[in-house]
């Protein structure tokens, strides 16, 4: 996920630039951006002096909003409030002074940054200073409770404390039907506070859209895309009737296999995947469920989980027996010297002499001496996962991270603090200070997403010489589809060069586990992608009241990814604040339409590069001519409508998933064989509330 240009990713700001500087005591506060343009400026100039502003006020935001995300406390949440609330202060004050220019002959790029200064944020903020300020108090206080989330059970000394990484950790290993369901709503708990503050925000965003010309903020972010607000959502409508059937043959295939793990009773709900057993907290990734749904047990296995923590365990050994350990100590030789649970991991038993040697306090000792080699140890795996993403795009001619990425980045969870562990990539002063905010554990999961937050931050080194307006995606559908562009080319051929998994098996059972595998990740997603933002279209155009905020999010659910929960979730839940974009703010679409234009991308570098062959079966990992063309695409910035960017890249000038269904040809004919008599799709509930469906559809 990209922090800057995720409009508001983490709540608070686009980096949130500020232009507060220090006061004296009870000097009154200077009210930015309210101040009129100088007299008898143009709009290039304006444009300049905007761009000149924003460049130097950036750092100061975004290290607020690094240390609300990094640090959750109070003060953090204070400090990155009024930073945010100085920003949208300023924000309003040159969105004002550029009215004056409606109507004016200027340049094609000066009217372009005009309008983009419209769309800087995704929380447009009333002008009045009362409401700016309490709405970003409730962005800042709703992240920090996503953040800080817990779920506990038990009570006293057998008192059990959760939080979403522990939760999503049942969902991808156990089977056990009530185990999962118990991680499963004790983290869709955590987000029933949000309820009151989320309506409230709905209200003071509306009216800081309305006071800019927007019907409402959802009309606003769907302007942001070179077309009409209603194109968009007819295009994104477009798209998935490509994609549709593909997901429909991928649910139906799922749904016998969860019924014959489960029953038929438990593995669905009225033709519908139960929400729990999805693997995922949100059933957007599917690839928890492989020893599932893999279709040939065993055949091209390709186990990068296991391979990616035989080497984090390989760093913790090595680590522990270079160990060097104080003499005095009374625990000499910690590898030998522990209670059961510690010598047990070296490979034996703990003997009575052994036991009586060693009193609480040396154990105590041990224990946390370990557990520092642990987190050592874990860090060095994390960031040698790292170094390996890295390497990829170096393979194409890119440059390598800036030596600063790797002294700021957050790595893994701290113990001392919380933080939000979601994944971002973050530019930080628009100058080369990048990094990525993760809590990054050996498995697959987190070795691709550190590709494709990674390409976040390339997007950001190539574009960083254009003007600060300029500093974005084509679209913000492009920016999330960079990374994942690069996710695609990991084939097992590749995986196999980087010494990752062996020698990939051949064959068309070896094919279809590939196939597989990916679809879980990819297919899974494309309804998720969209439905978010149709349940909050819905929310801000006032089409879902808050009343029905949580039947409408099921509905929608329904309707287009086919999961329902097991259990009644009526009003007194918030379902929607179970996952980070909501409270976040972050708009959605942006994922739905990278999940189309990556492959795109994909079969545009397989091209430069000149394979021939199924698309499926290319990387171009080292390919020179691919990354040149690739990083003059990243260098263009938002400096041009994208469809002009997507054409120098591929060809053509639409948005097109025909890329898609000829990736996942062979897997779609062997799922329509695998589903062969039996009835896919599924009826969603009748719709009792007029939802965003109105959004989405030319009016």
């Amino acid at each position: 996920m990209k922090h800057r240009h995720l409009l508001l990713a983490l709540a608070i700001g686009i980096g949130v630039v500020t232009l507060g500087g220090c006061k004296k005591d009870g000097e009154a506060p200077a009210e930015t951006g309210k101040a009129p343009a100088p007299k008898g400026e143009t709009a290039d100039a304006f444009i300049a002096r905007v761009n000149d502003e924003l460049r130097k006020s950036y750092a100061e935001g975004t290290s607020a909003q690094w240390l609300s995300a990094t640090y959750i406390n109070d003060d953090t949440a204070l400090l990155a409030a009024k930073a945010n609330e100085r920003y949208l202060t300023q924000l309003n004050g040159w969105i004002e002074q550029a009215k004056q220019f409606e109507g004016q002959t200027m340049k094609p790029e000066t009217a372009r940054a005009i309008h983009l200064l419209k769309l800087l944020t995704s929380m447009p903020a009333p002008r009045d200073p009362a409401k700016l300020a309490e709405l970003t108090q409730i962005a800042t206080r709703m992240e920090g409770m996503y953040g800080s989330g817990t779920y506990c059970t038990g009570e006293g000394a057998g008192k059990q404390c959760r939080q979403l990484g522990e939760l999503e950790d049942v969902l991808r290993s156990s089977r056990d039907y009530d185990k999962q369901l118990d991680a499963w709503q004790g983290w869709h708990s955590v987000a029933q506070p949000m309820r009151k503050d989320y309506t409230r925000f709905a209200e003071l965003v509306n009216e800081g859209a309305r006071e800019m010309g927007f019907a409402d903020t959802g009309e606003m972010w769907r302007s942001g895309y070179d077309m009409t607000p209603v194109e968009i959502a007819a295009e994104t409508d477009r798209l998935w009737g490509q994609v549709k059937p593909l997901y429909e043959q991928l649910h139906c295939y799922t749904r016998t296999k969860l019924e014959a793990q489960y029953g038929q009773d438990k593995g669905q709900v009225n033709g519908l995947l139960p929400a729990h057993l999805m693997g995922n907290m949100w059933q957007q990734d599917w690839g928890n469920l492989w020893d599932m749904l893999e279709p040939f047990k065993g055949v091209g296995s390709l186990d990068i989980t296991g391979a990616l923590e035989q080497q984090g365990n390989a760093e913790y050994n090595k680590r522990l027996s270079d160990a060097t350990l104080d003499t005095q100590d009374p625990f000499e030789d910690a590898r030998t010297r522990n209670y059961d649970r510690l010598l047990k991991e070296l490979g034996h038993a703990a003997t009575g002499d052994e036991r009586r040697a060693l009193n609480q306090r040396a154990y105590d000792e041990a224990i946390t001496r370990l557990a520092a080699i642990r987190r050592d140890a874990d860090l060095q795996t994390a960031k040698a996962m790292t170094e390996r993403a890295q390497d990829f795009y170096t393979s194409l001619g890119m440059p390598k991270l800036p030596e600063s990425y790797w002294a700021k980045t957050q790595f893994t969870k701290p113990l001392d603090r919380d933080v939000v562990c979601h994944a971002s990539a973050w530019d930080m002063n628009m100058a080369g200070d990048v990094r990525t905010k993760m809590c990054i554990k050996p498995n697959e999961e987190d070795f691709t997403t550190i590709y494709h937050e990674l390409g976040h931050l390339y997007y950001d080194l190539a574009y960083n010489k254009q003007p600060p307006l300029f500093q974005s995606g084509a679209n913000d559908g492009f920016h999330e589809a960079i990374g994942d562009t690069i996710v695609l080319a990991m084939t097992p051929k590749y995986l196999n060069s980087i010494g990752l998994v062996g020698t990939p098996e051949q064959g068309e059972q070896a094919l279809i586990n590939s196939q597989m595998r990916m679809a879980l990740a990819k297919v899974s997603f494309l309804p998720f992608g969209l439905m978010i933002d149709r349940w909050r279209w819905g929310v801000f155009d006032g089409s879902i009241k808050p009343d029905h905020y949580n039947q409408a999010w099921w509905e929608l659910k329904a309707k287009y990814q086919g999961v329902a929960p097991v259990t009644a979730r009526g009003e007194d839940f918030f379902d929607p604040g179970a996952k980070y974009h909501v409270p976040g703010n972050t708009p959605y679409t942006r994922y739905f339409l990278s999940h189309i234009l990556q492959f795109q991308f994909y079969k545009g570098l397989c091209d430069a590069s000149g394979y021939k062959g199924p698309l499926y079966d290319c990387t171009f990992y080292g390919n020179k001519a691919a990354g040149q063309k690739f990083w003059a695409m990243l260098e263009k910035g938002a400096s041009q409508p994208w469809q002009g960017t997507l054409k120098e890249l591929t060809g053509t000038d639409k948005a097109d998933a025909s890329a898609v269904l000829e990736y996942f040809a062979p897997l779609q004919t062997w799922l329509k064989q695998q589903n062969e008599g039996k009835t896919c799709g599924w009826q969603a509930p009748a719709t009792t509330v007029a939802t965003a469906a109105k959004a989405a559809k030319p009016q």
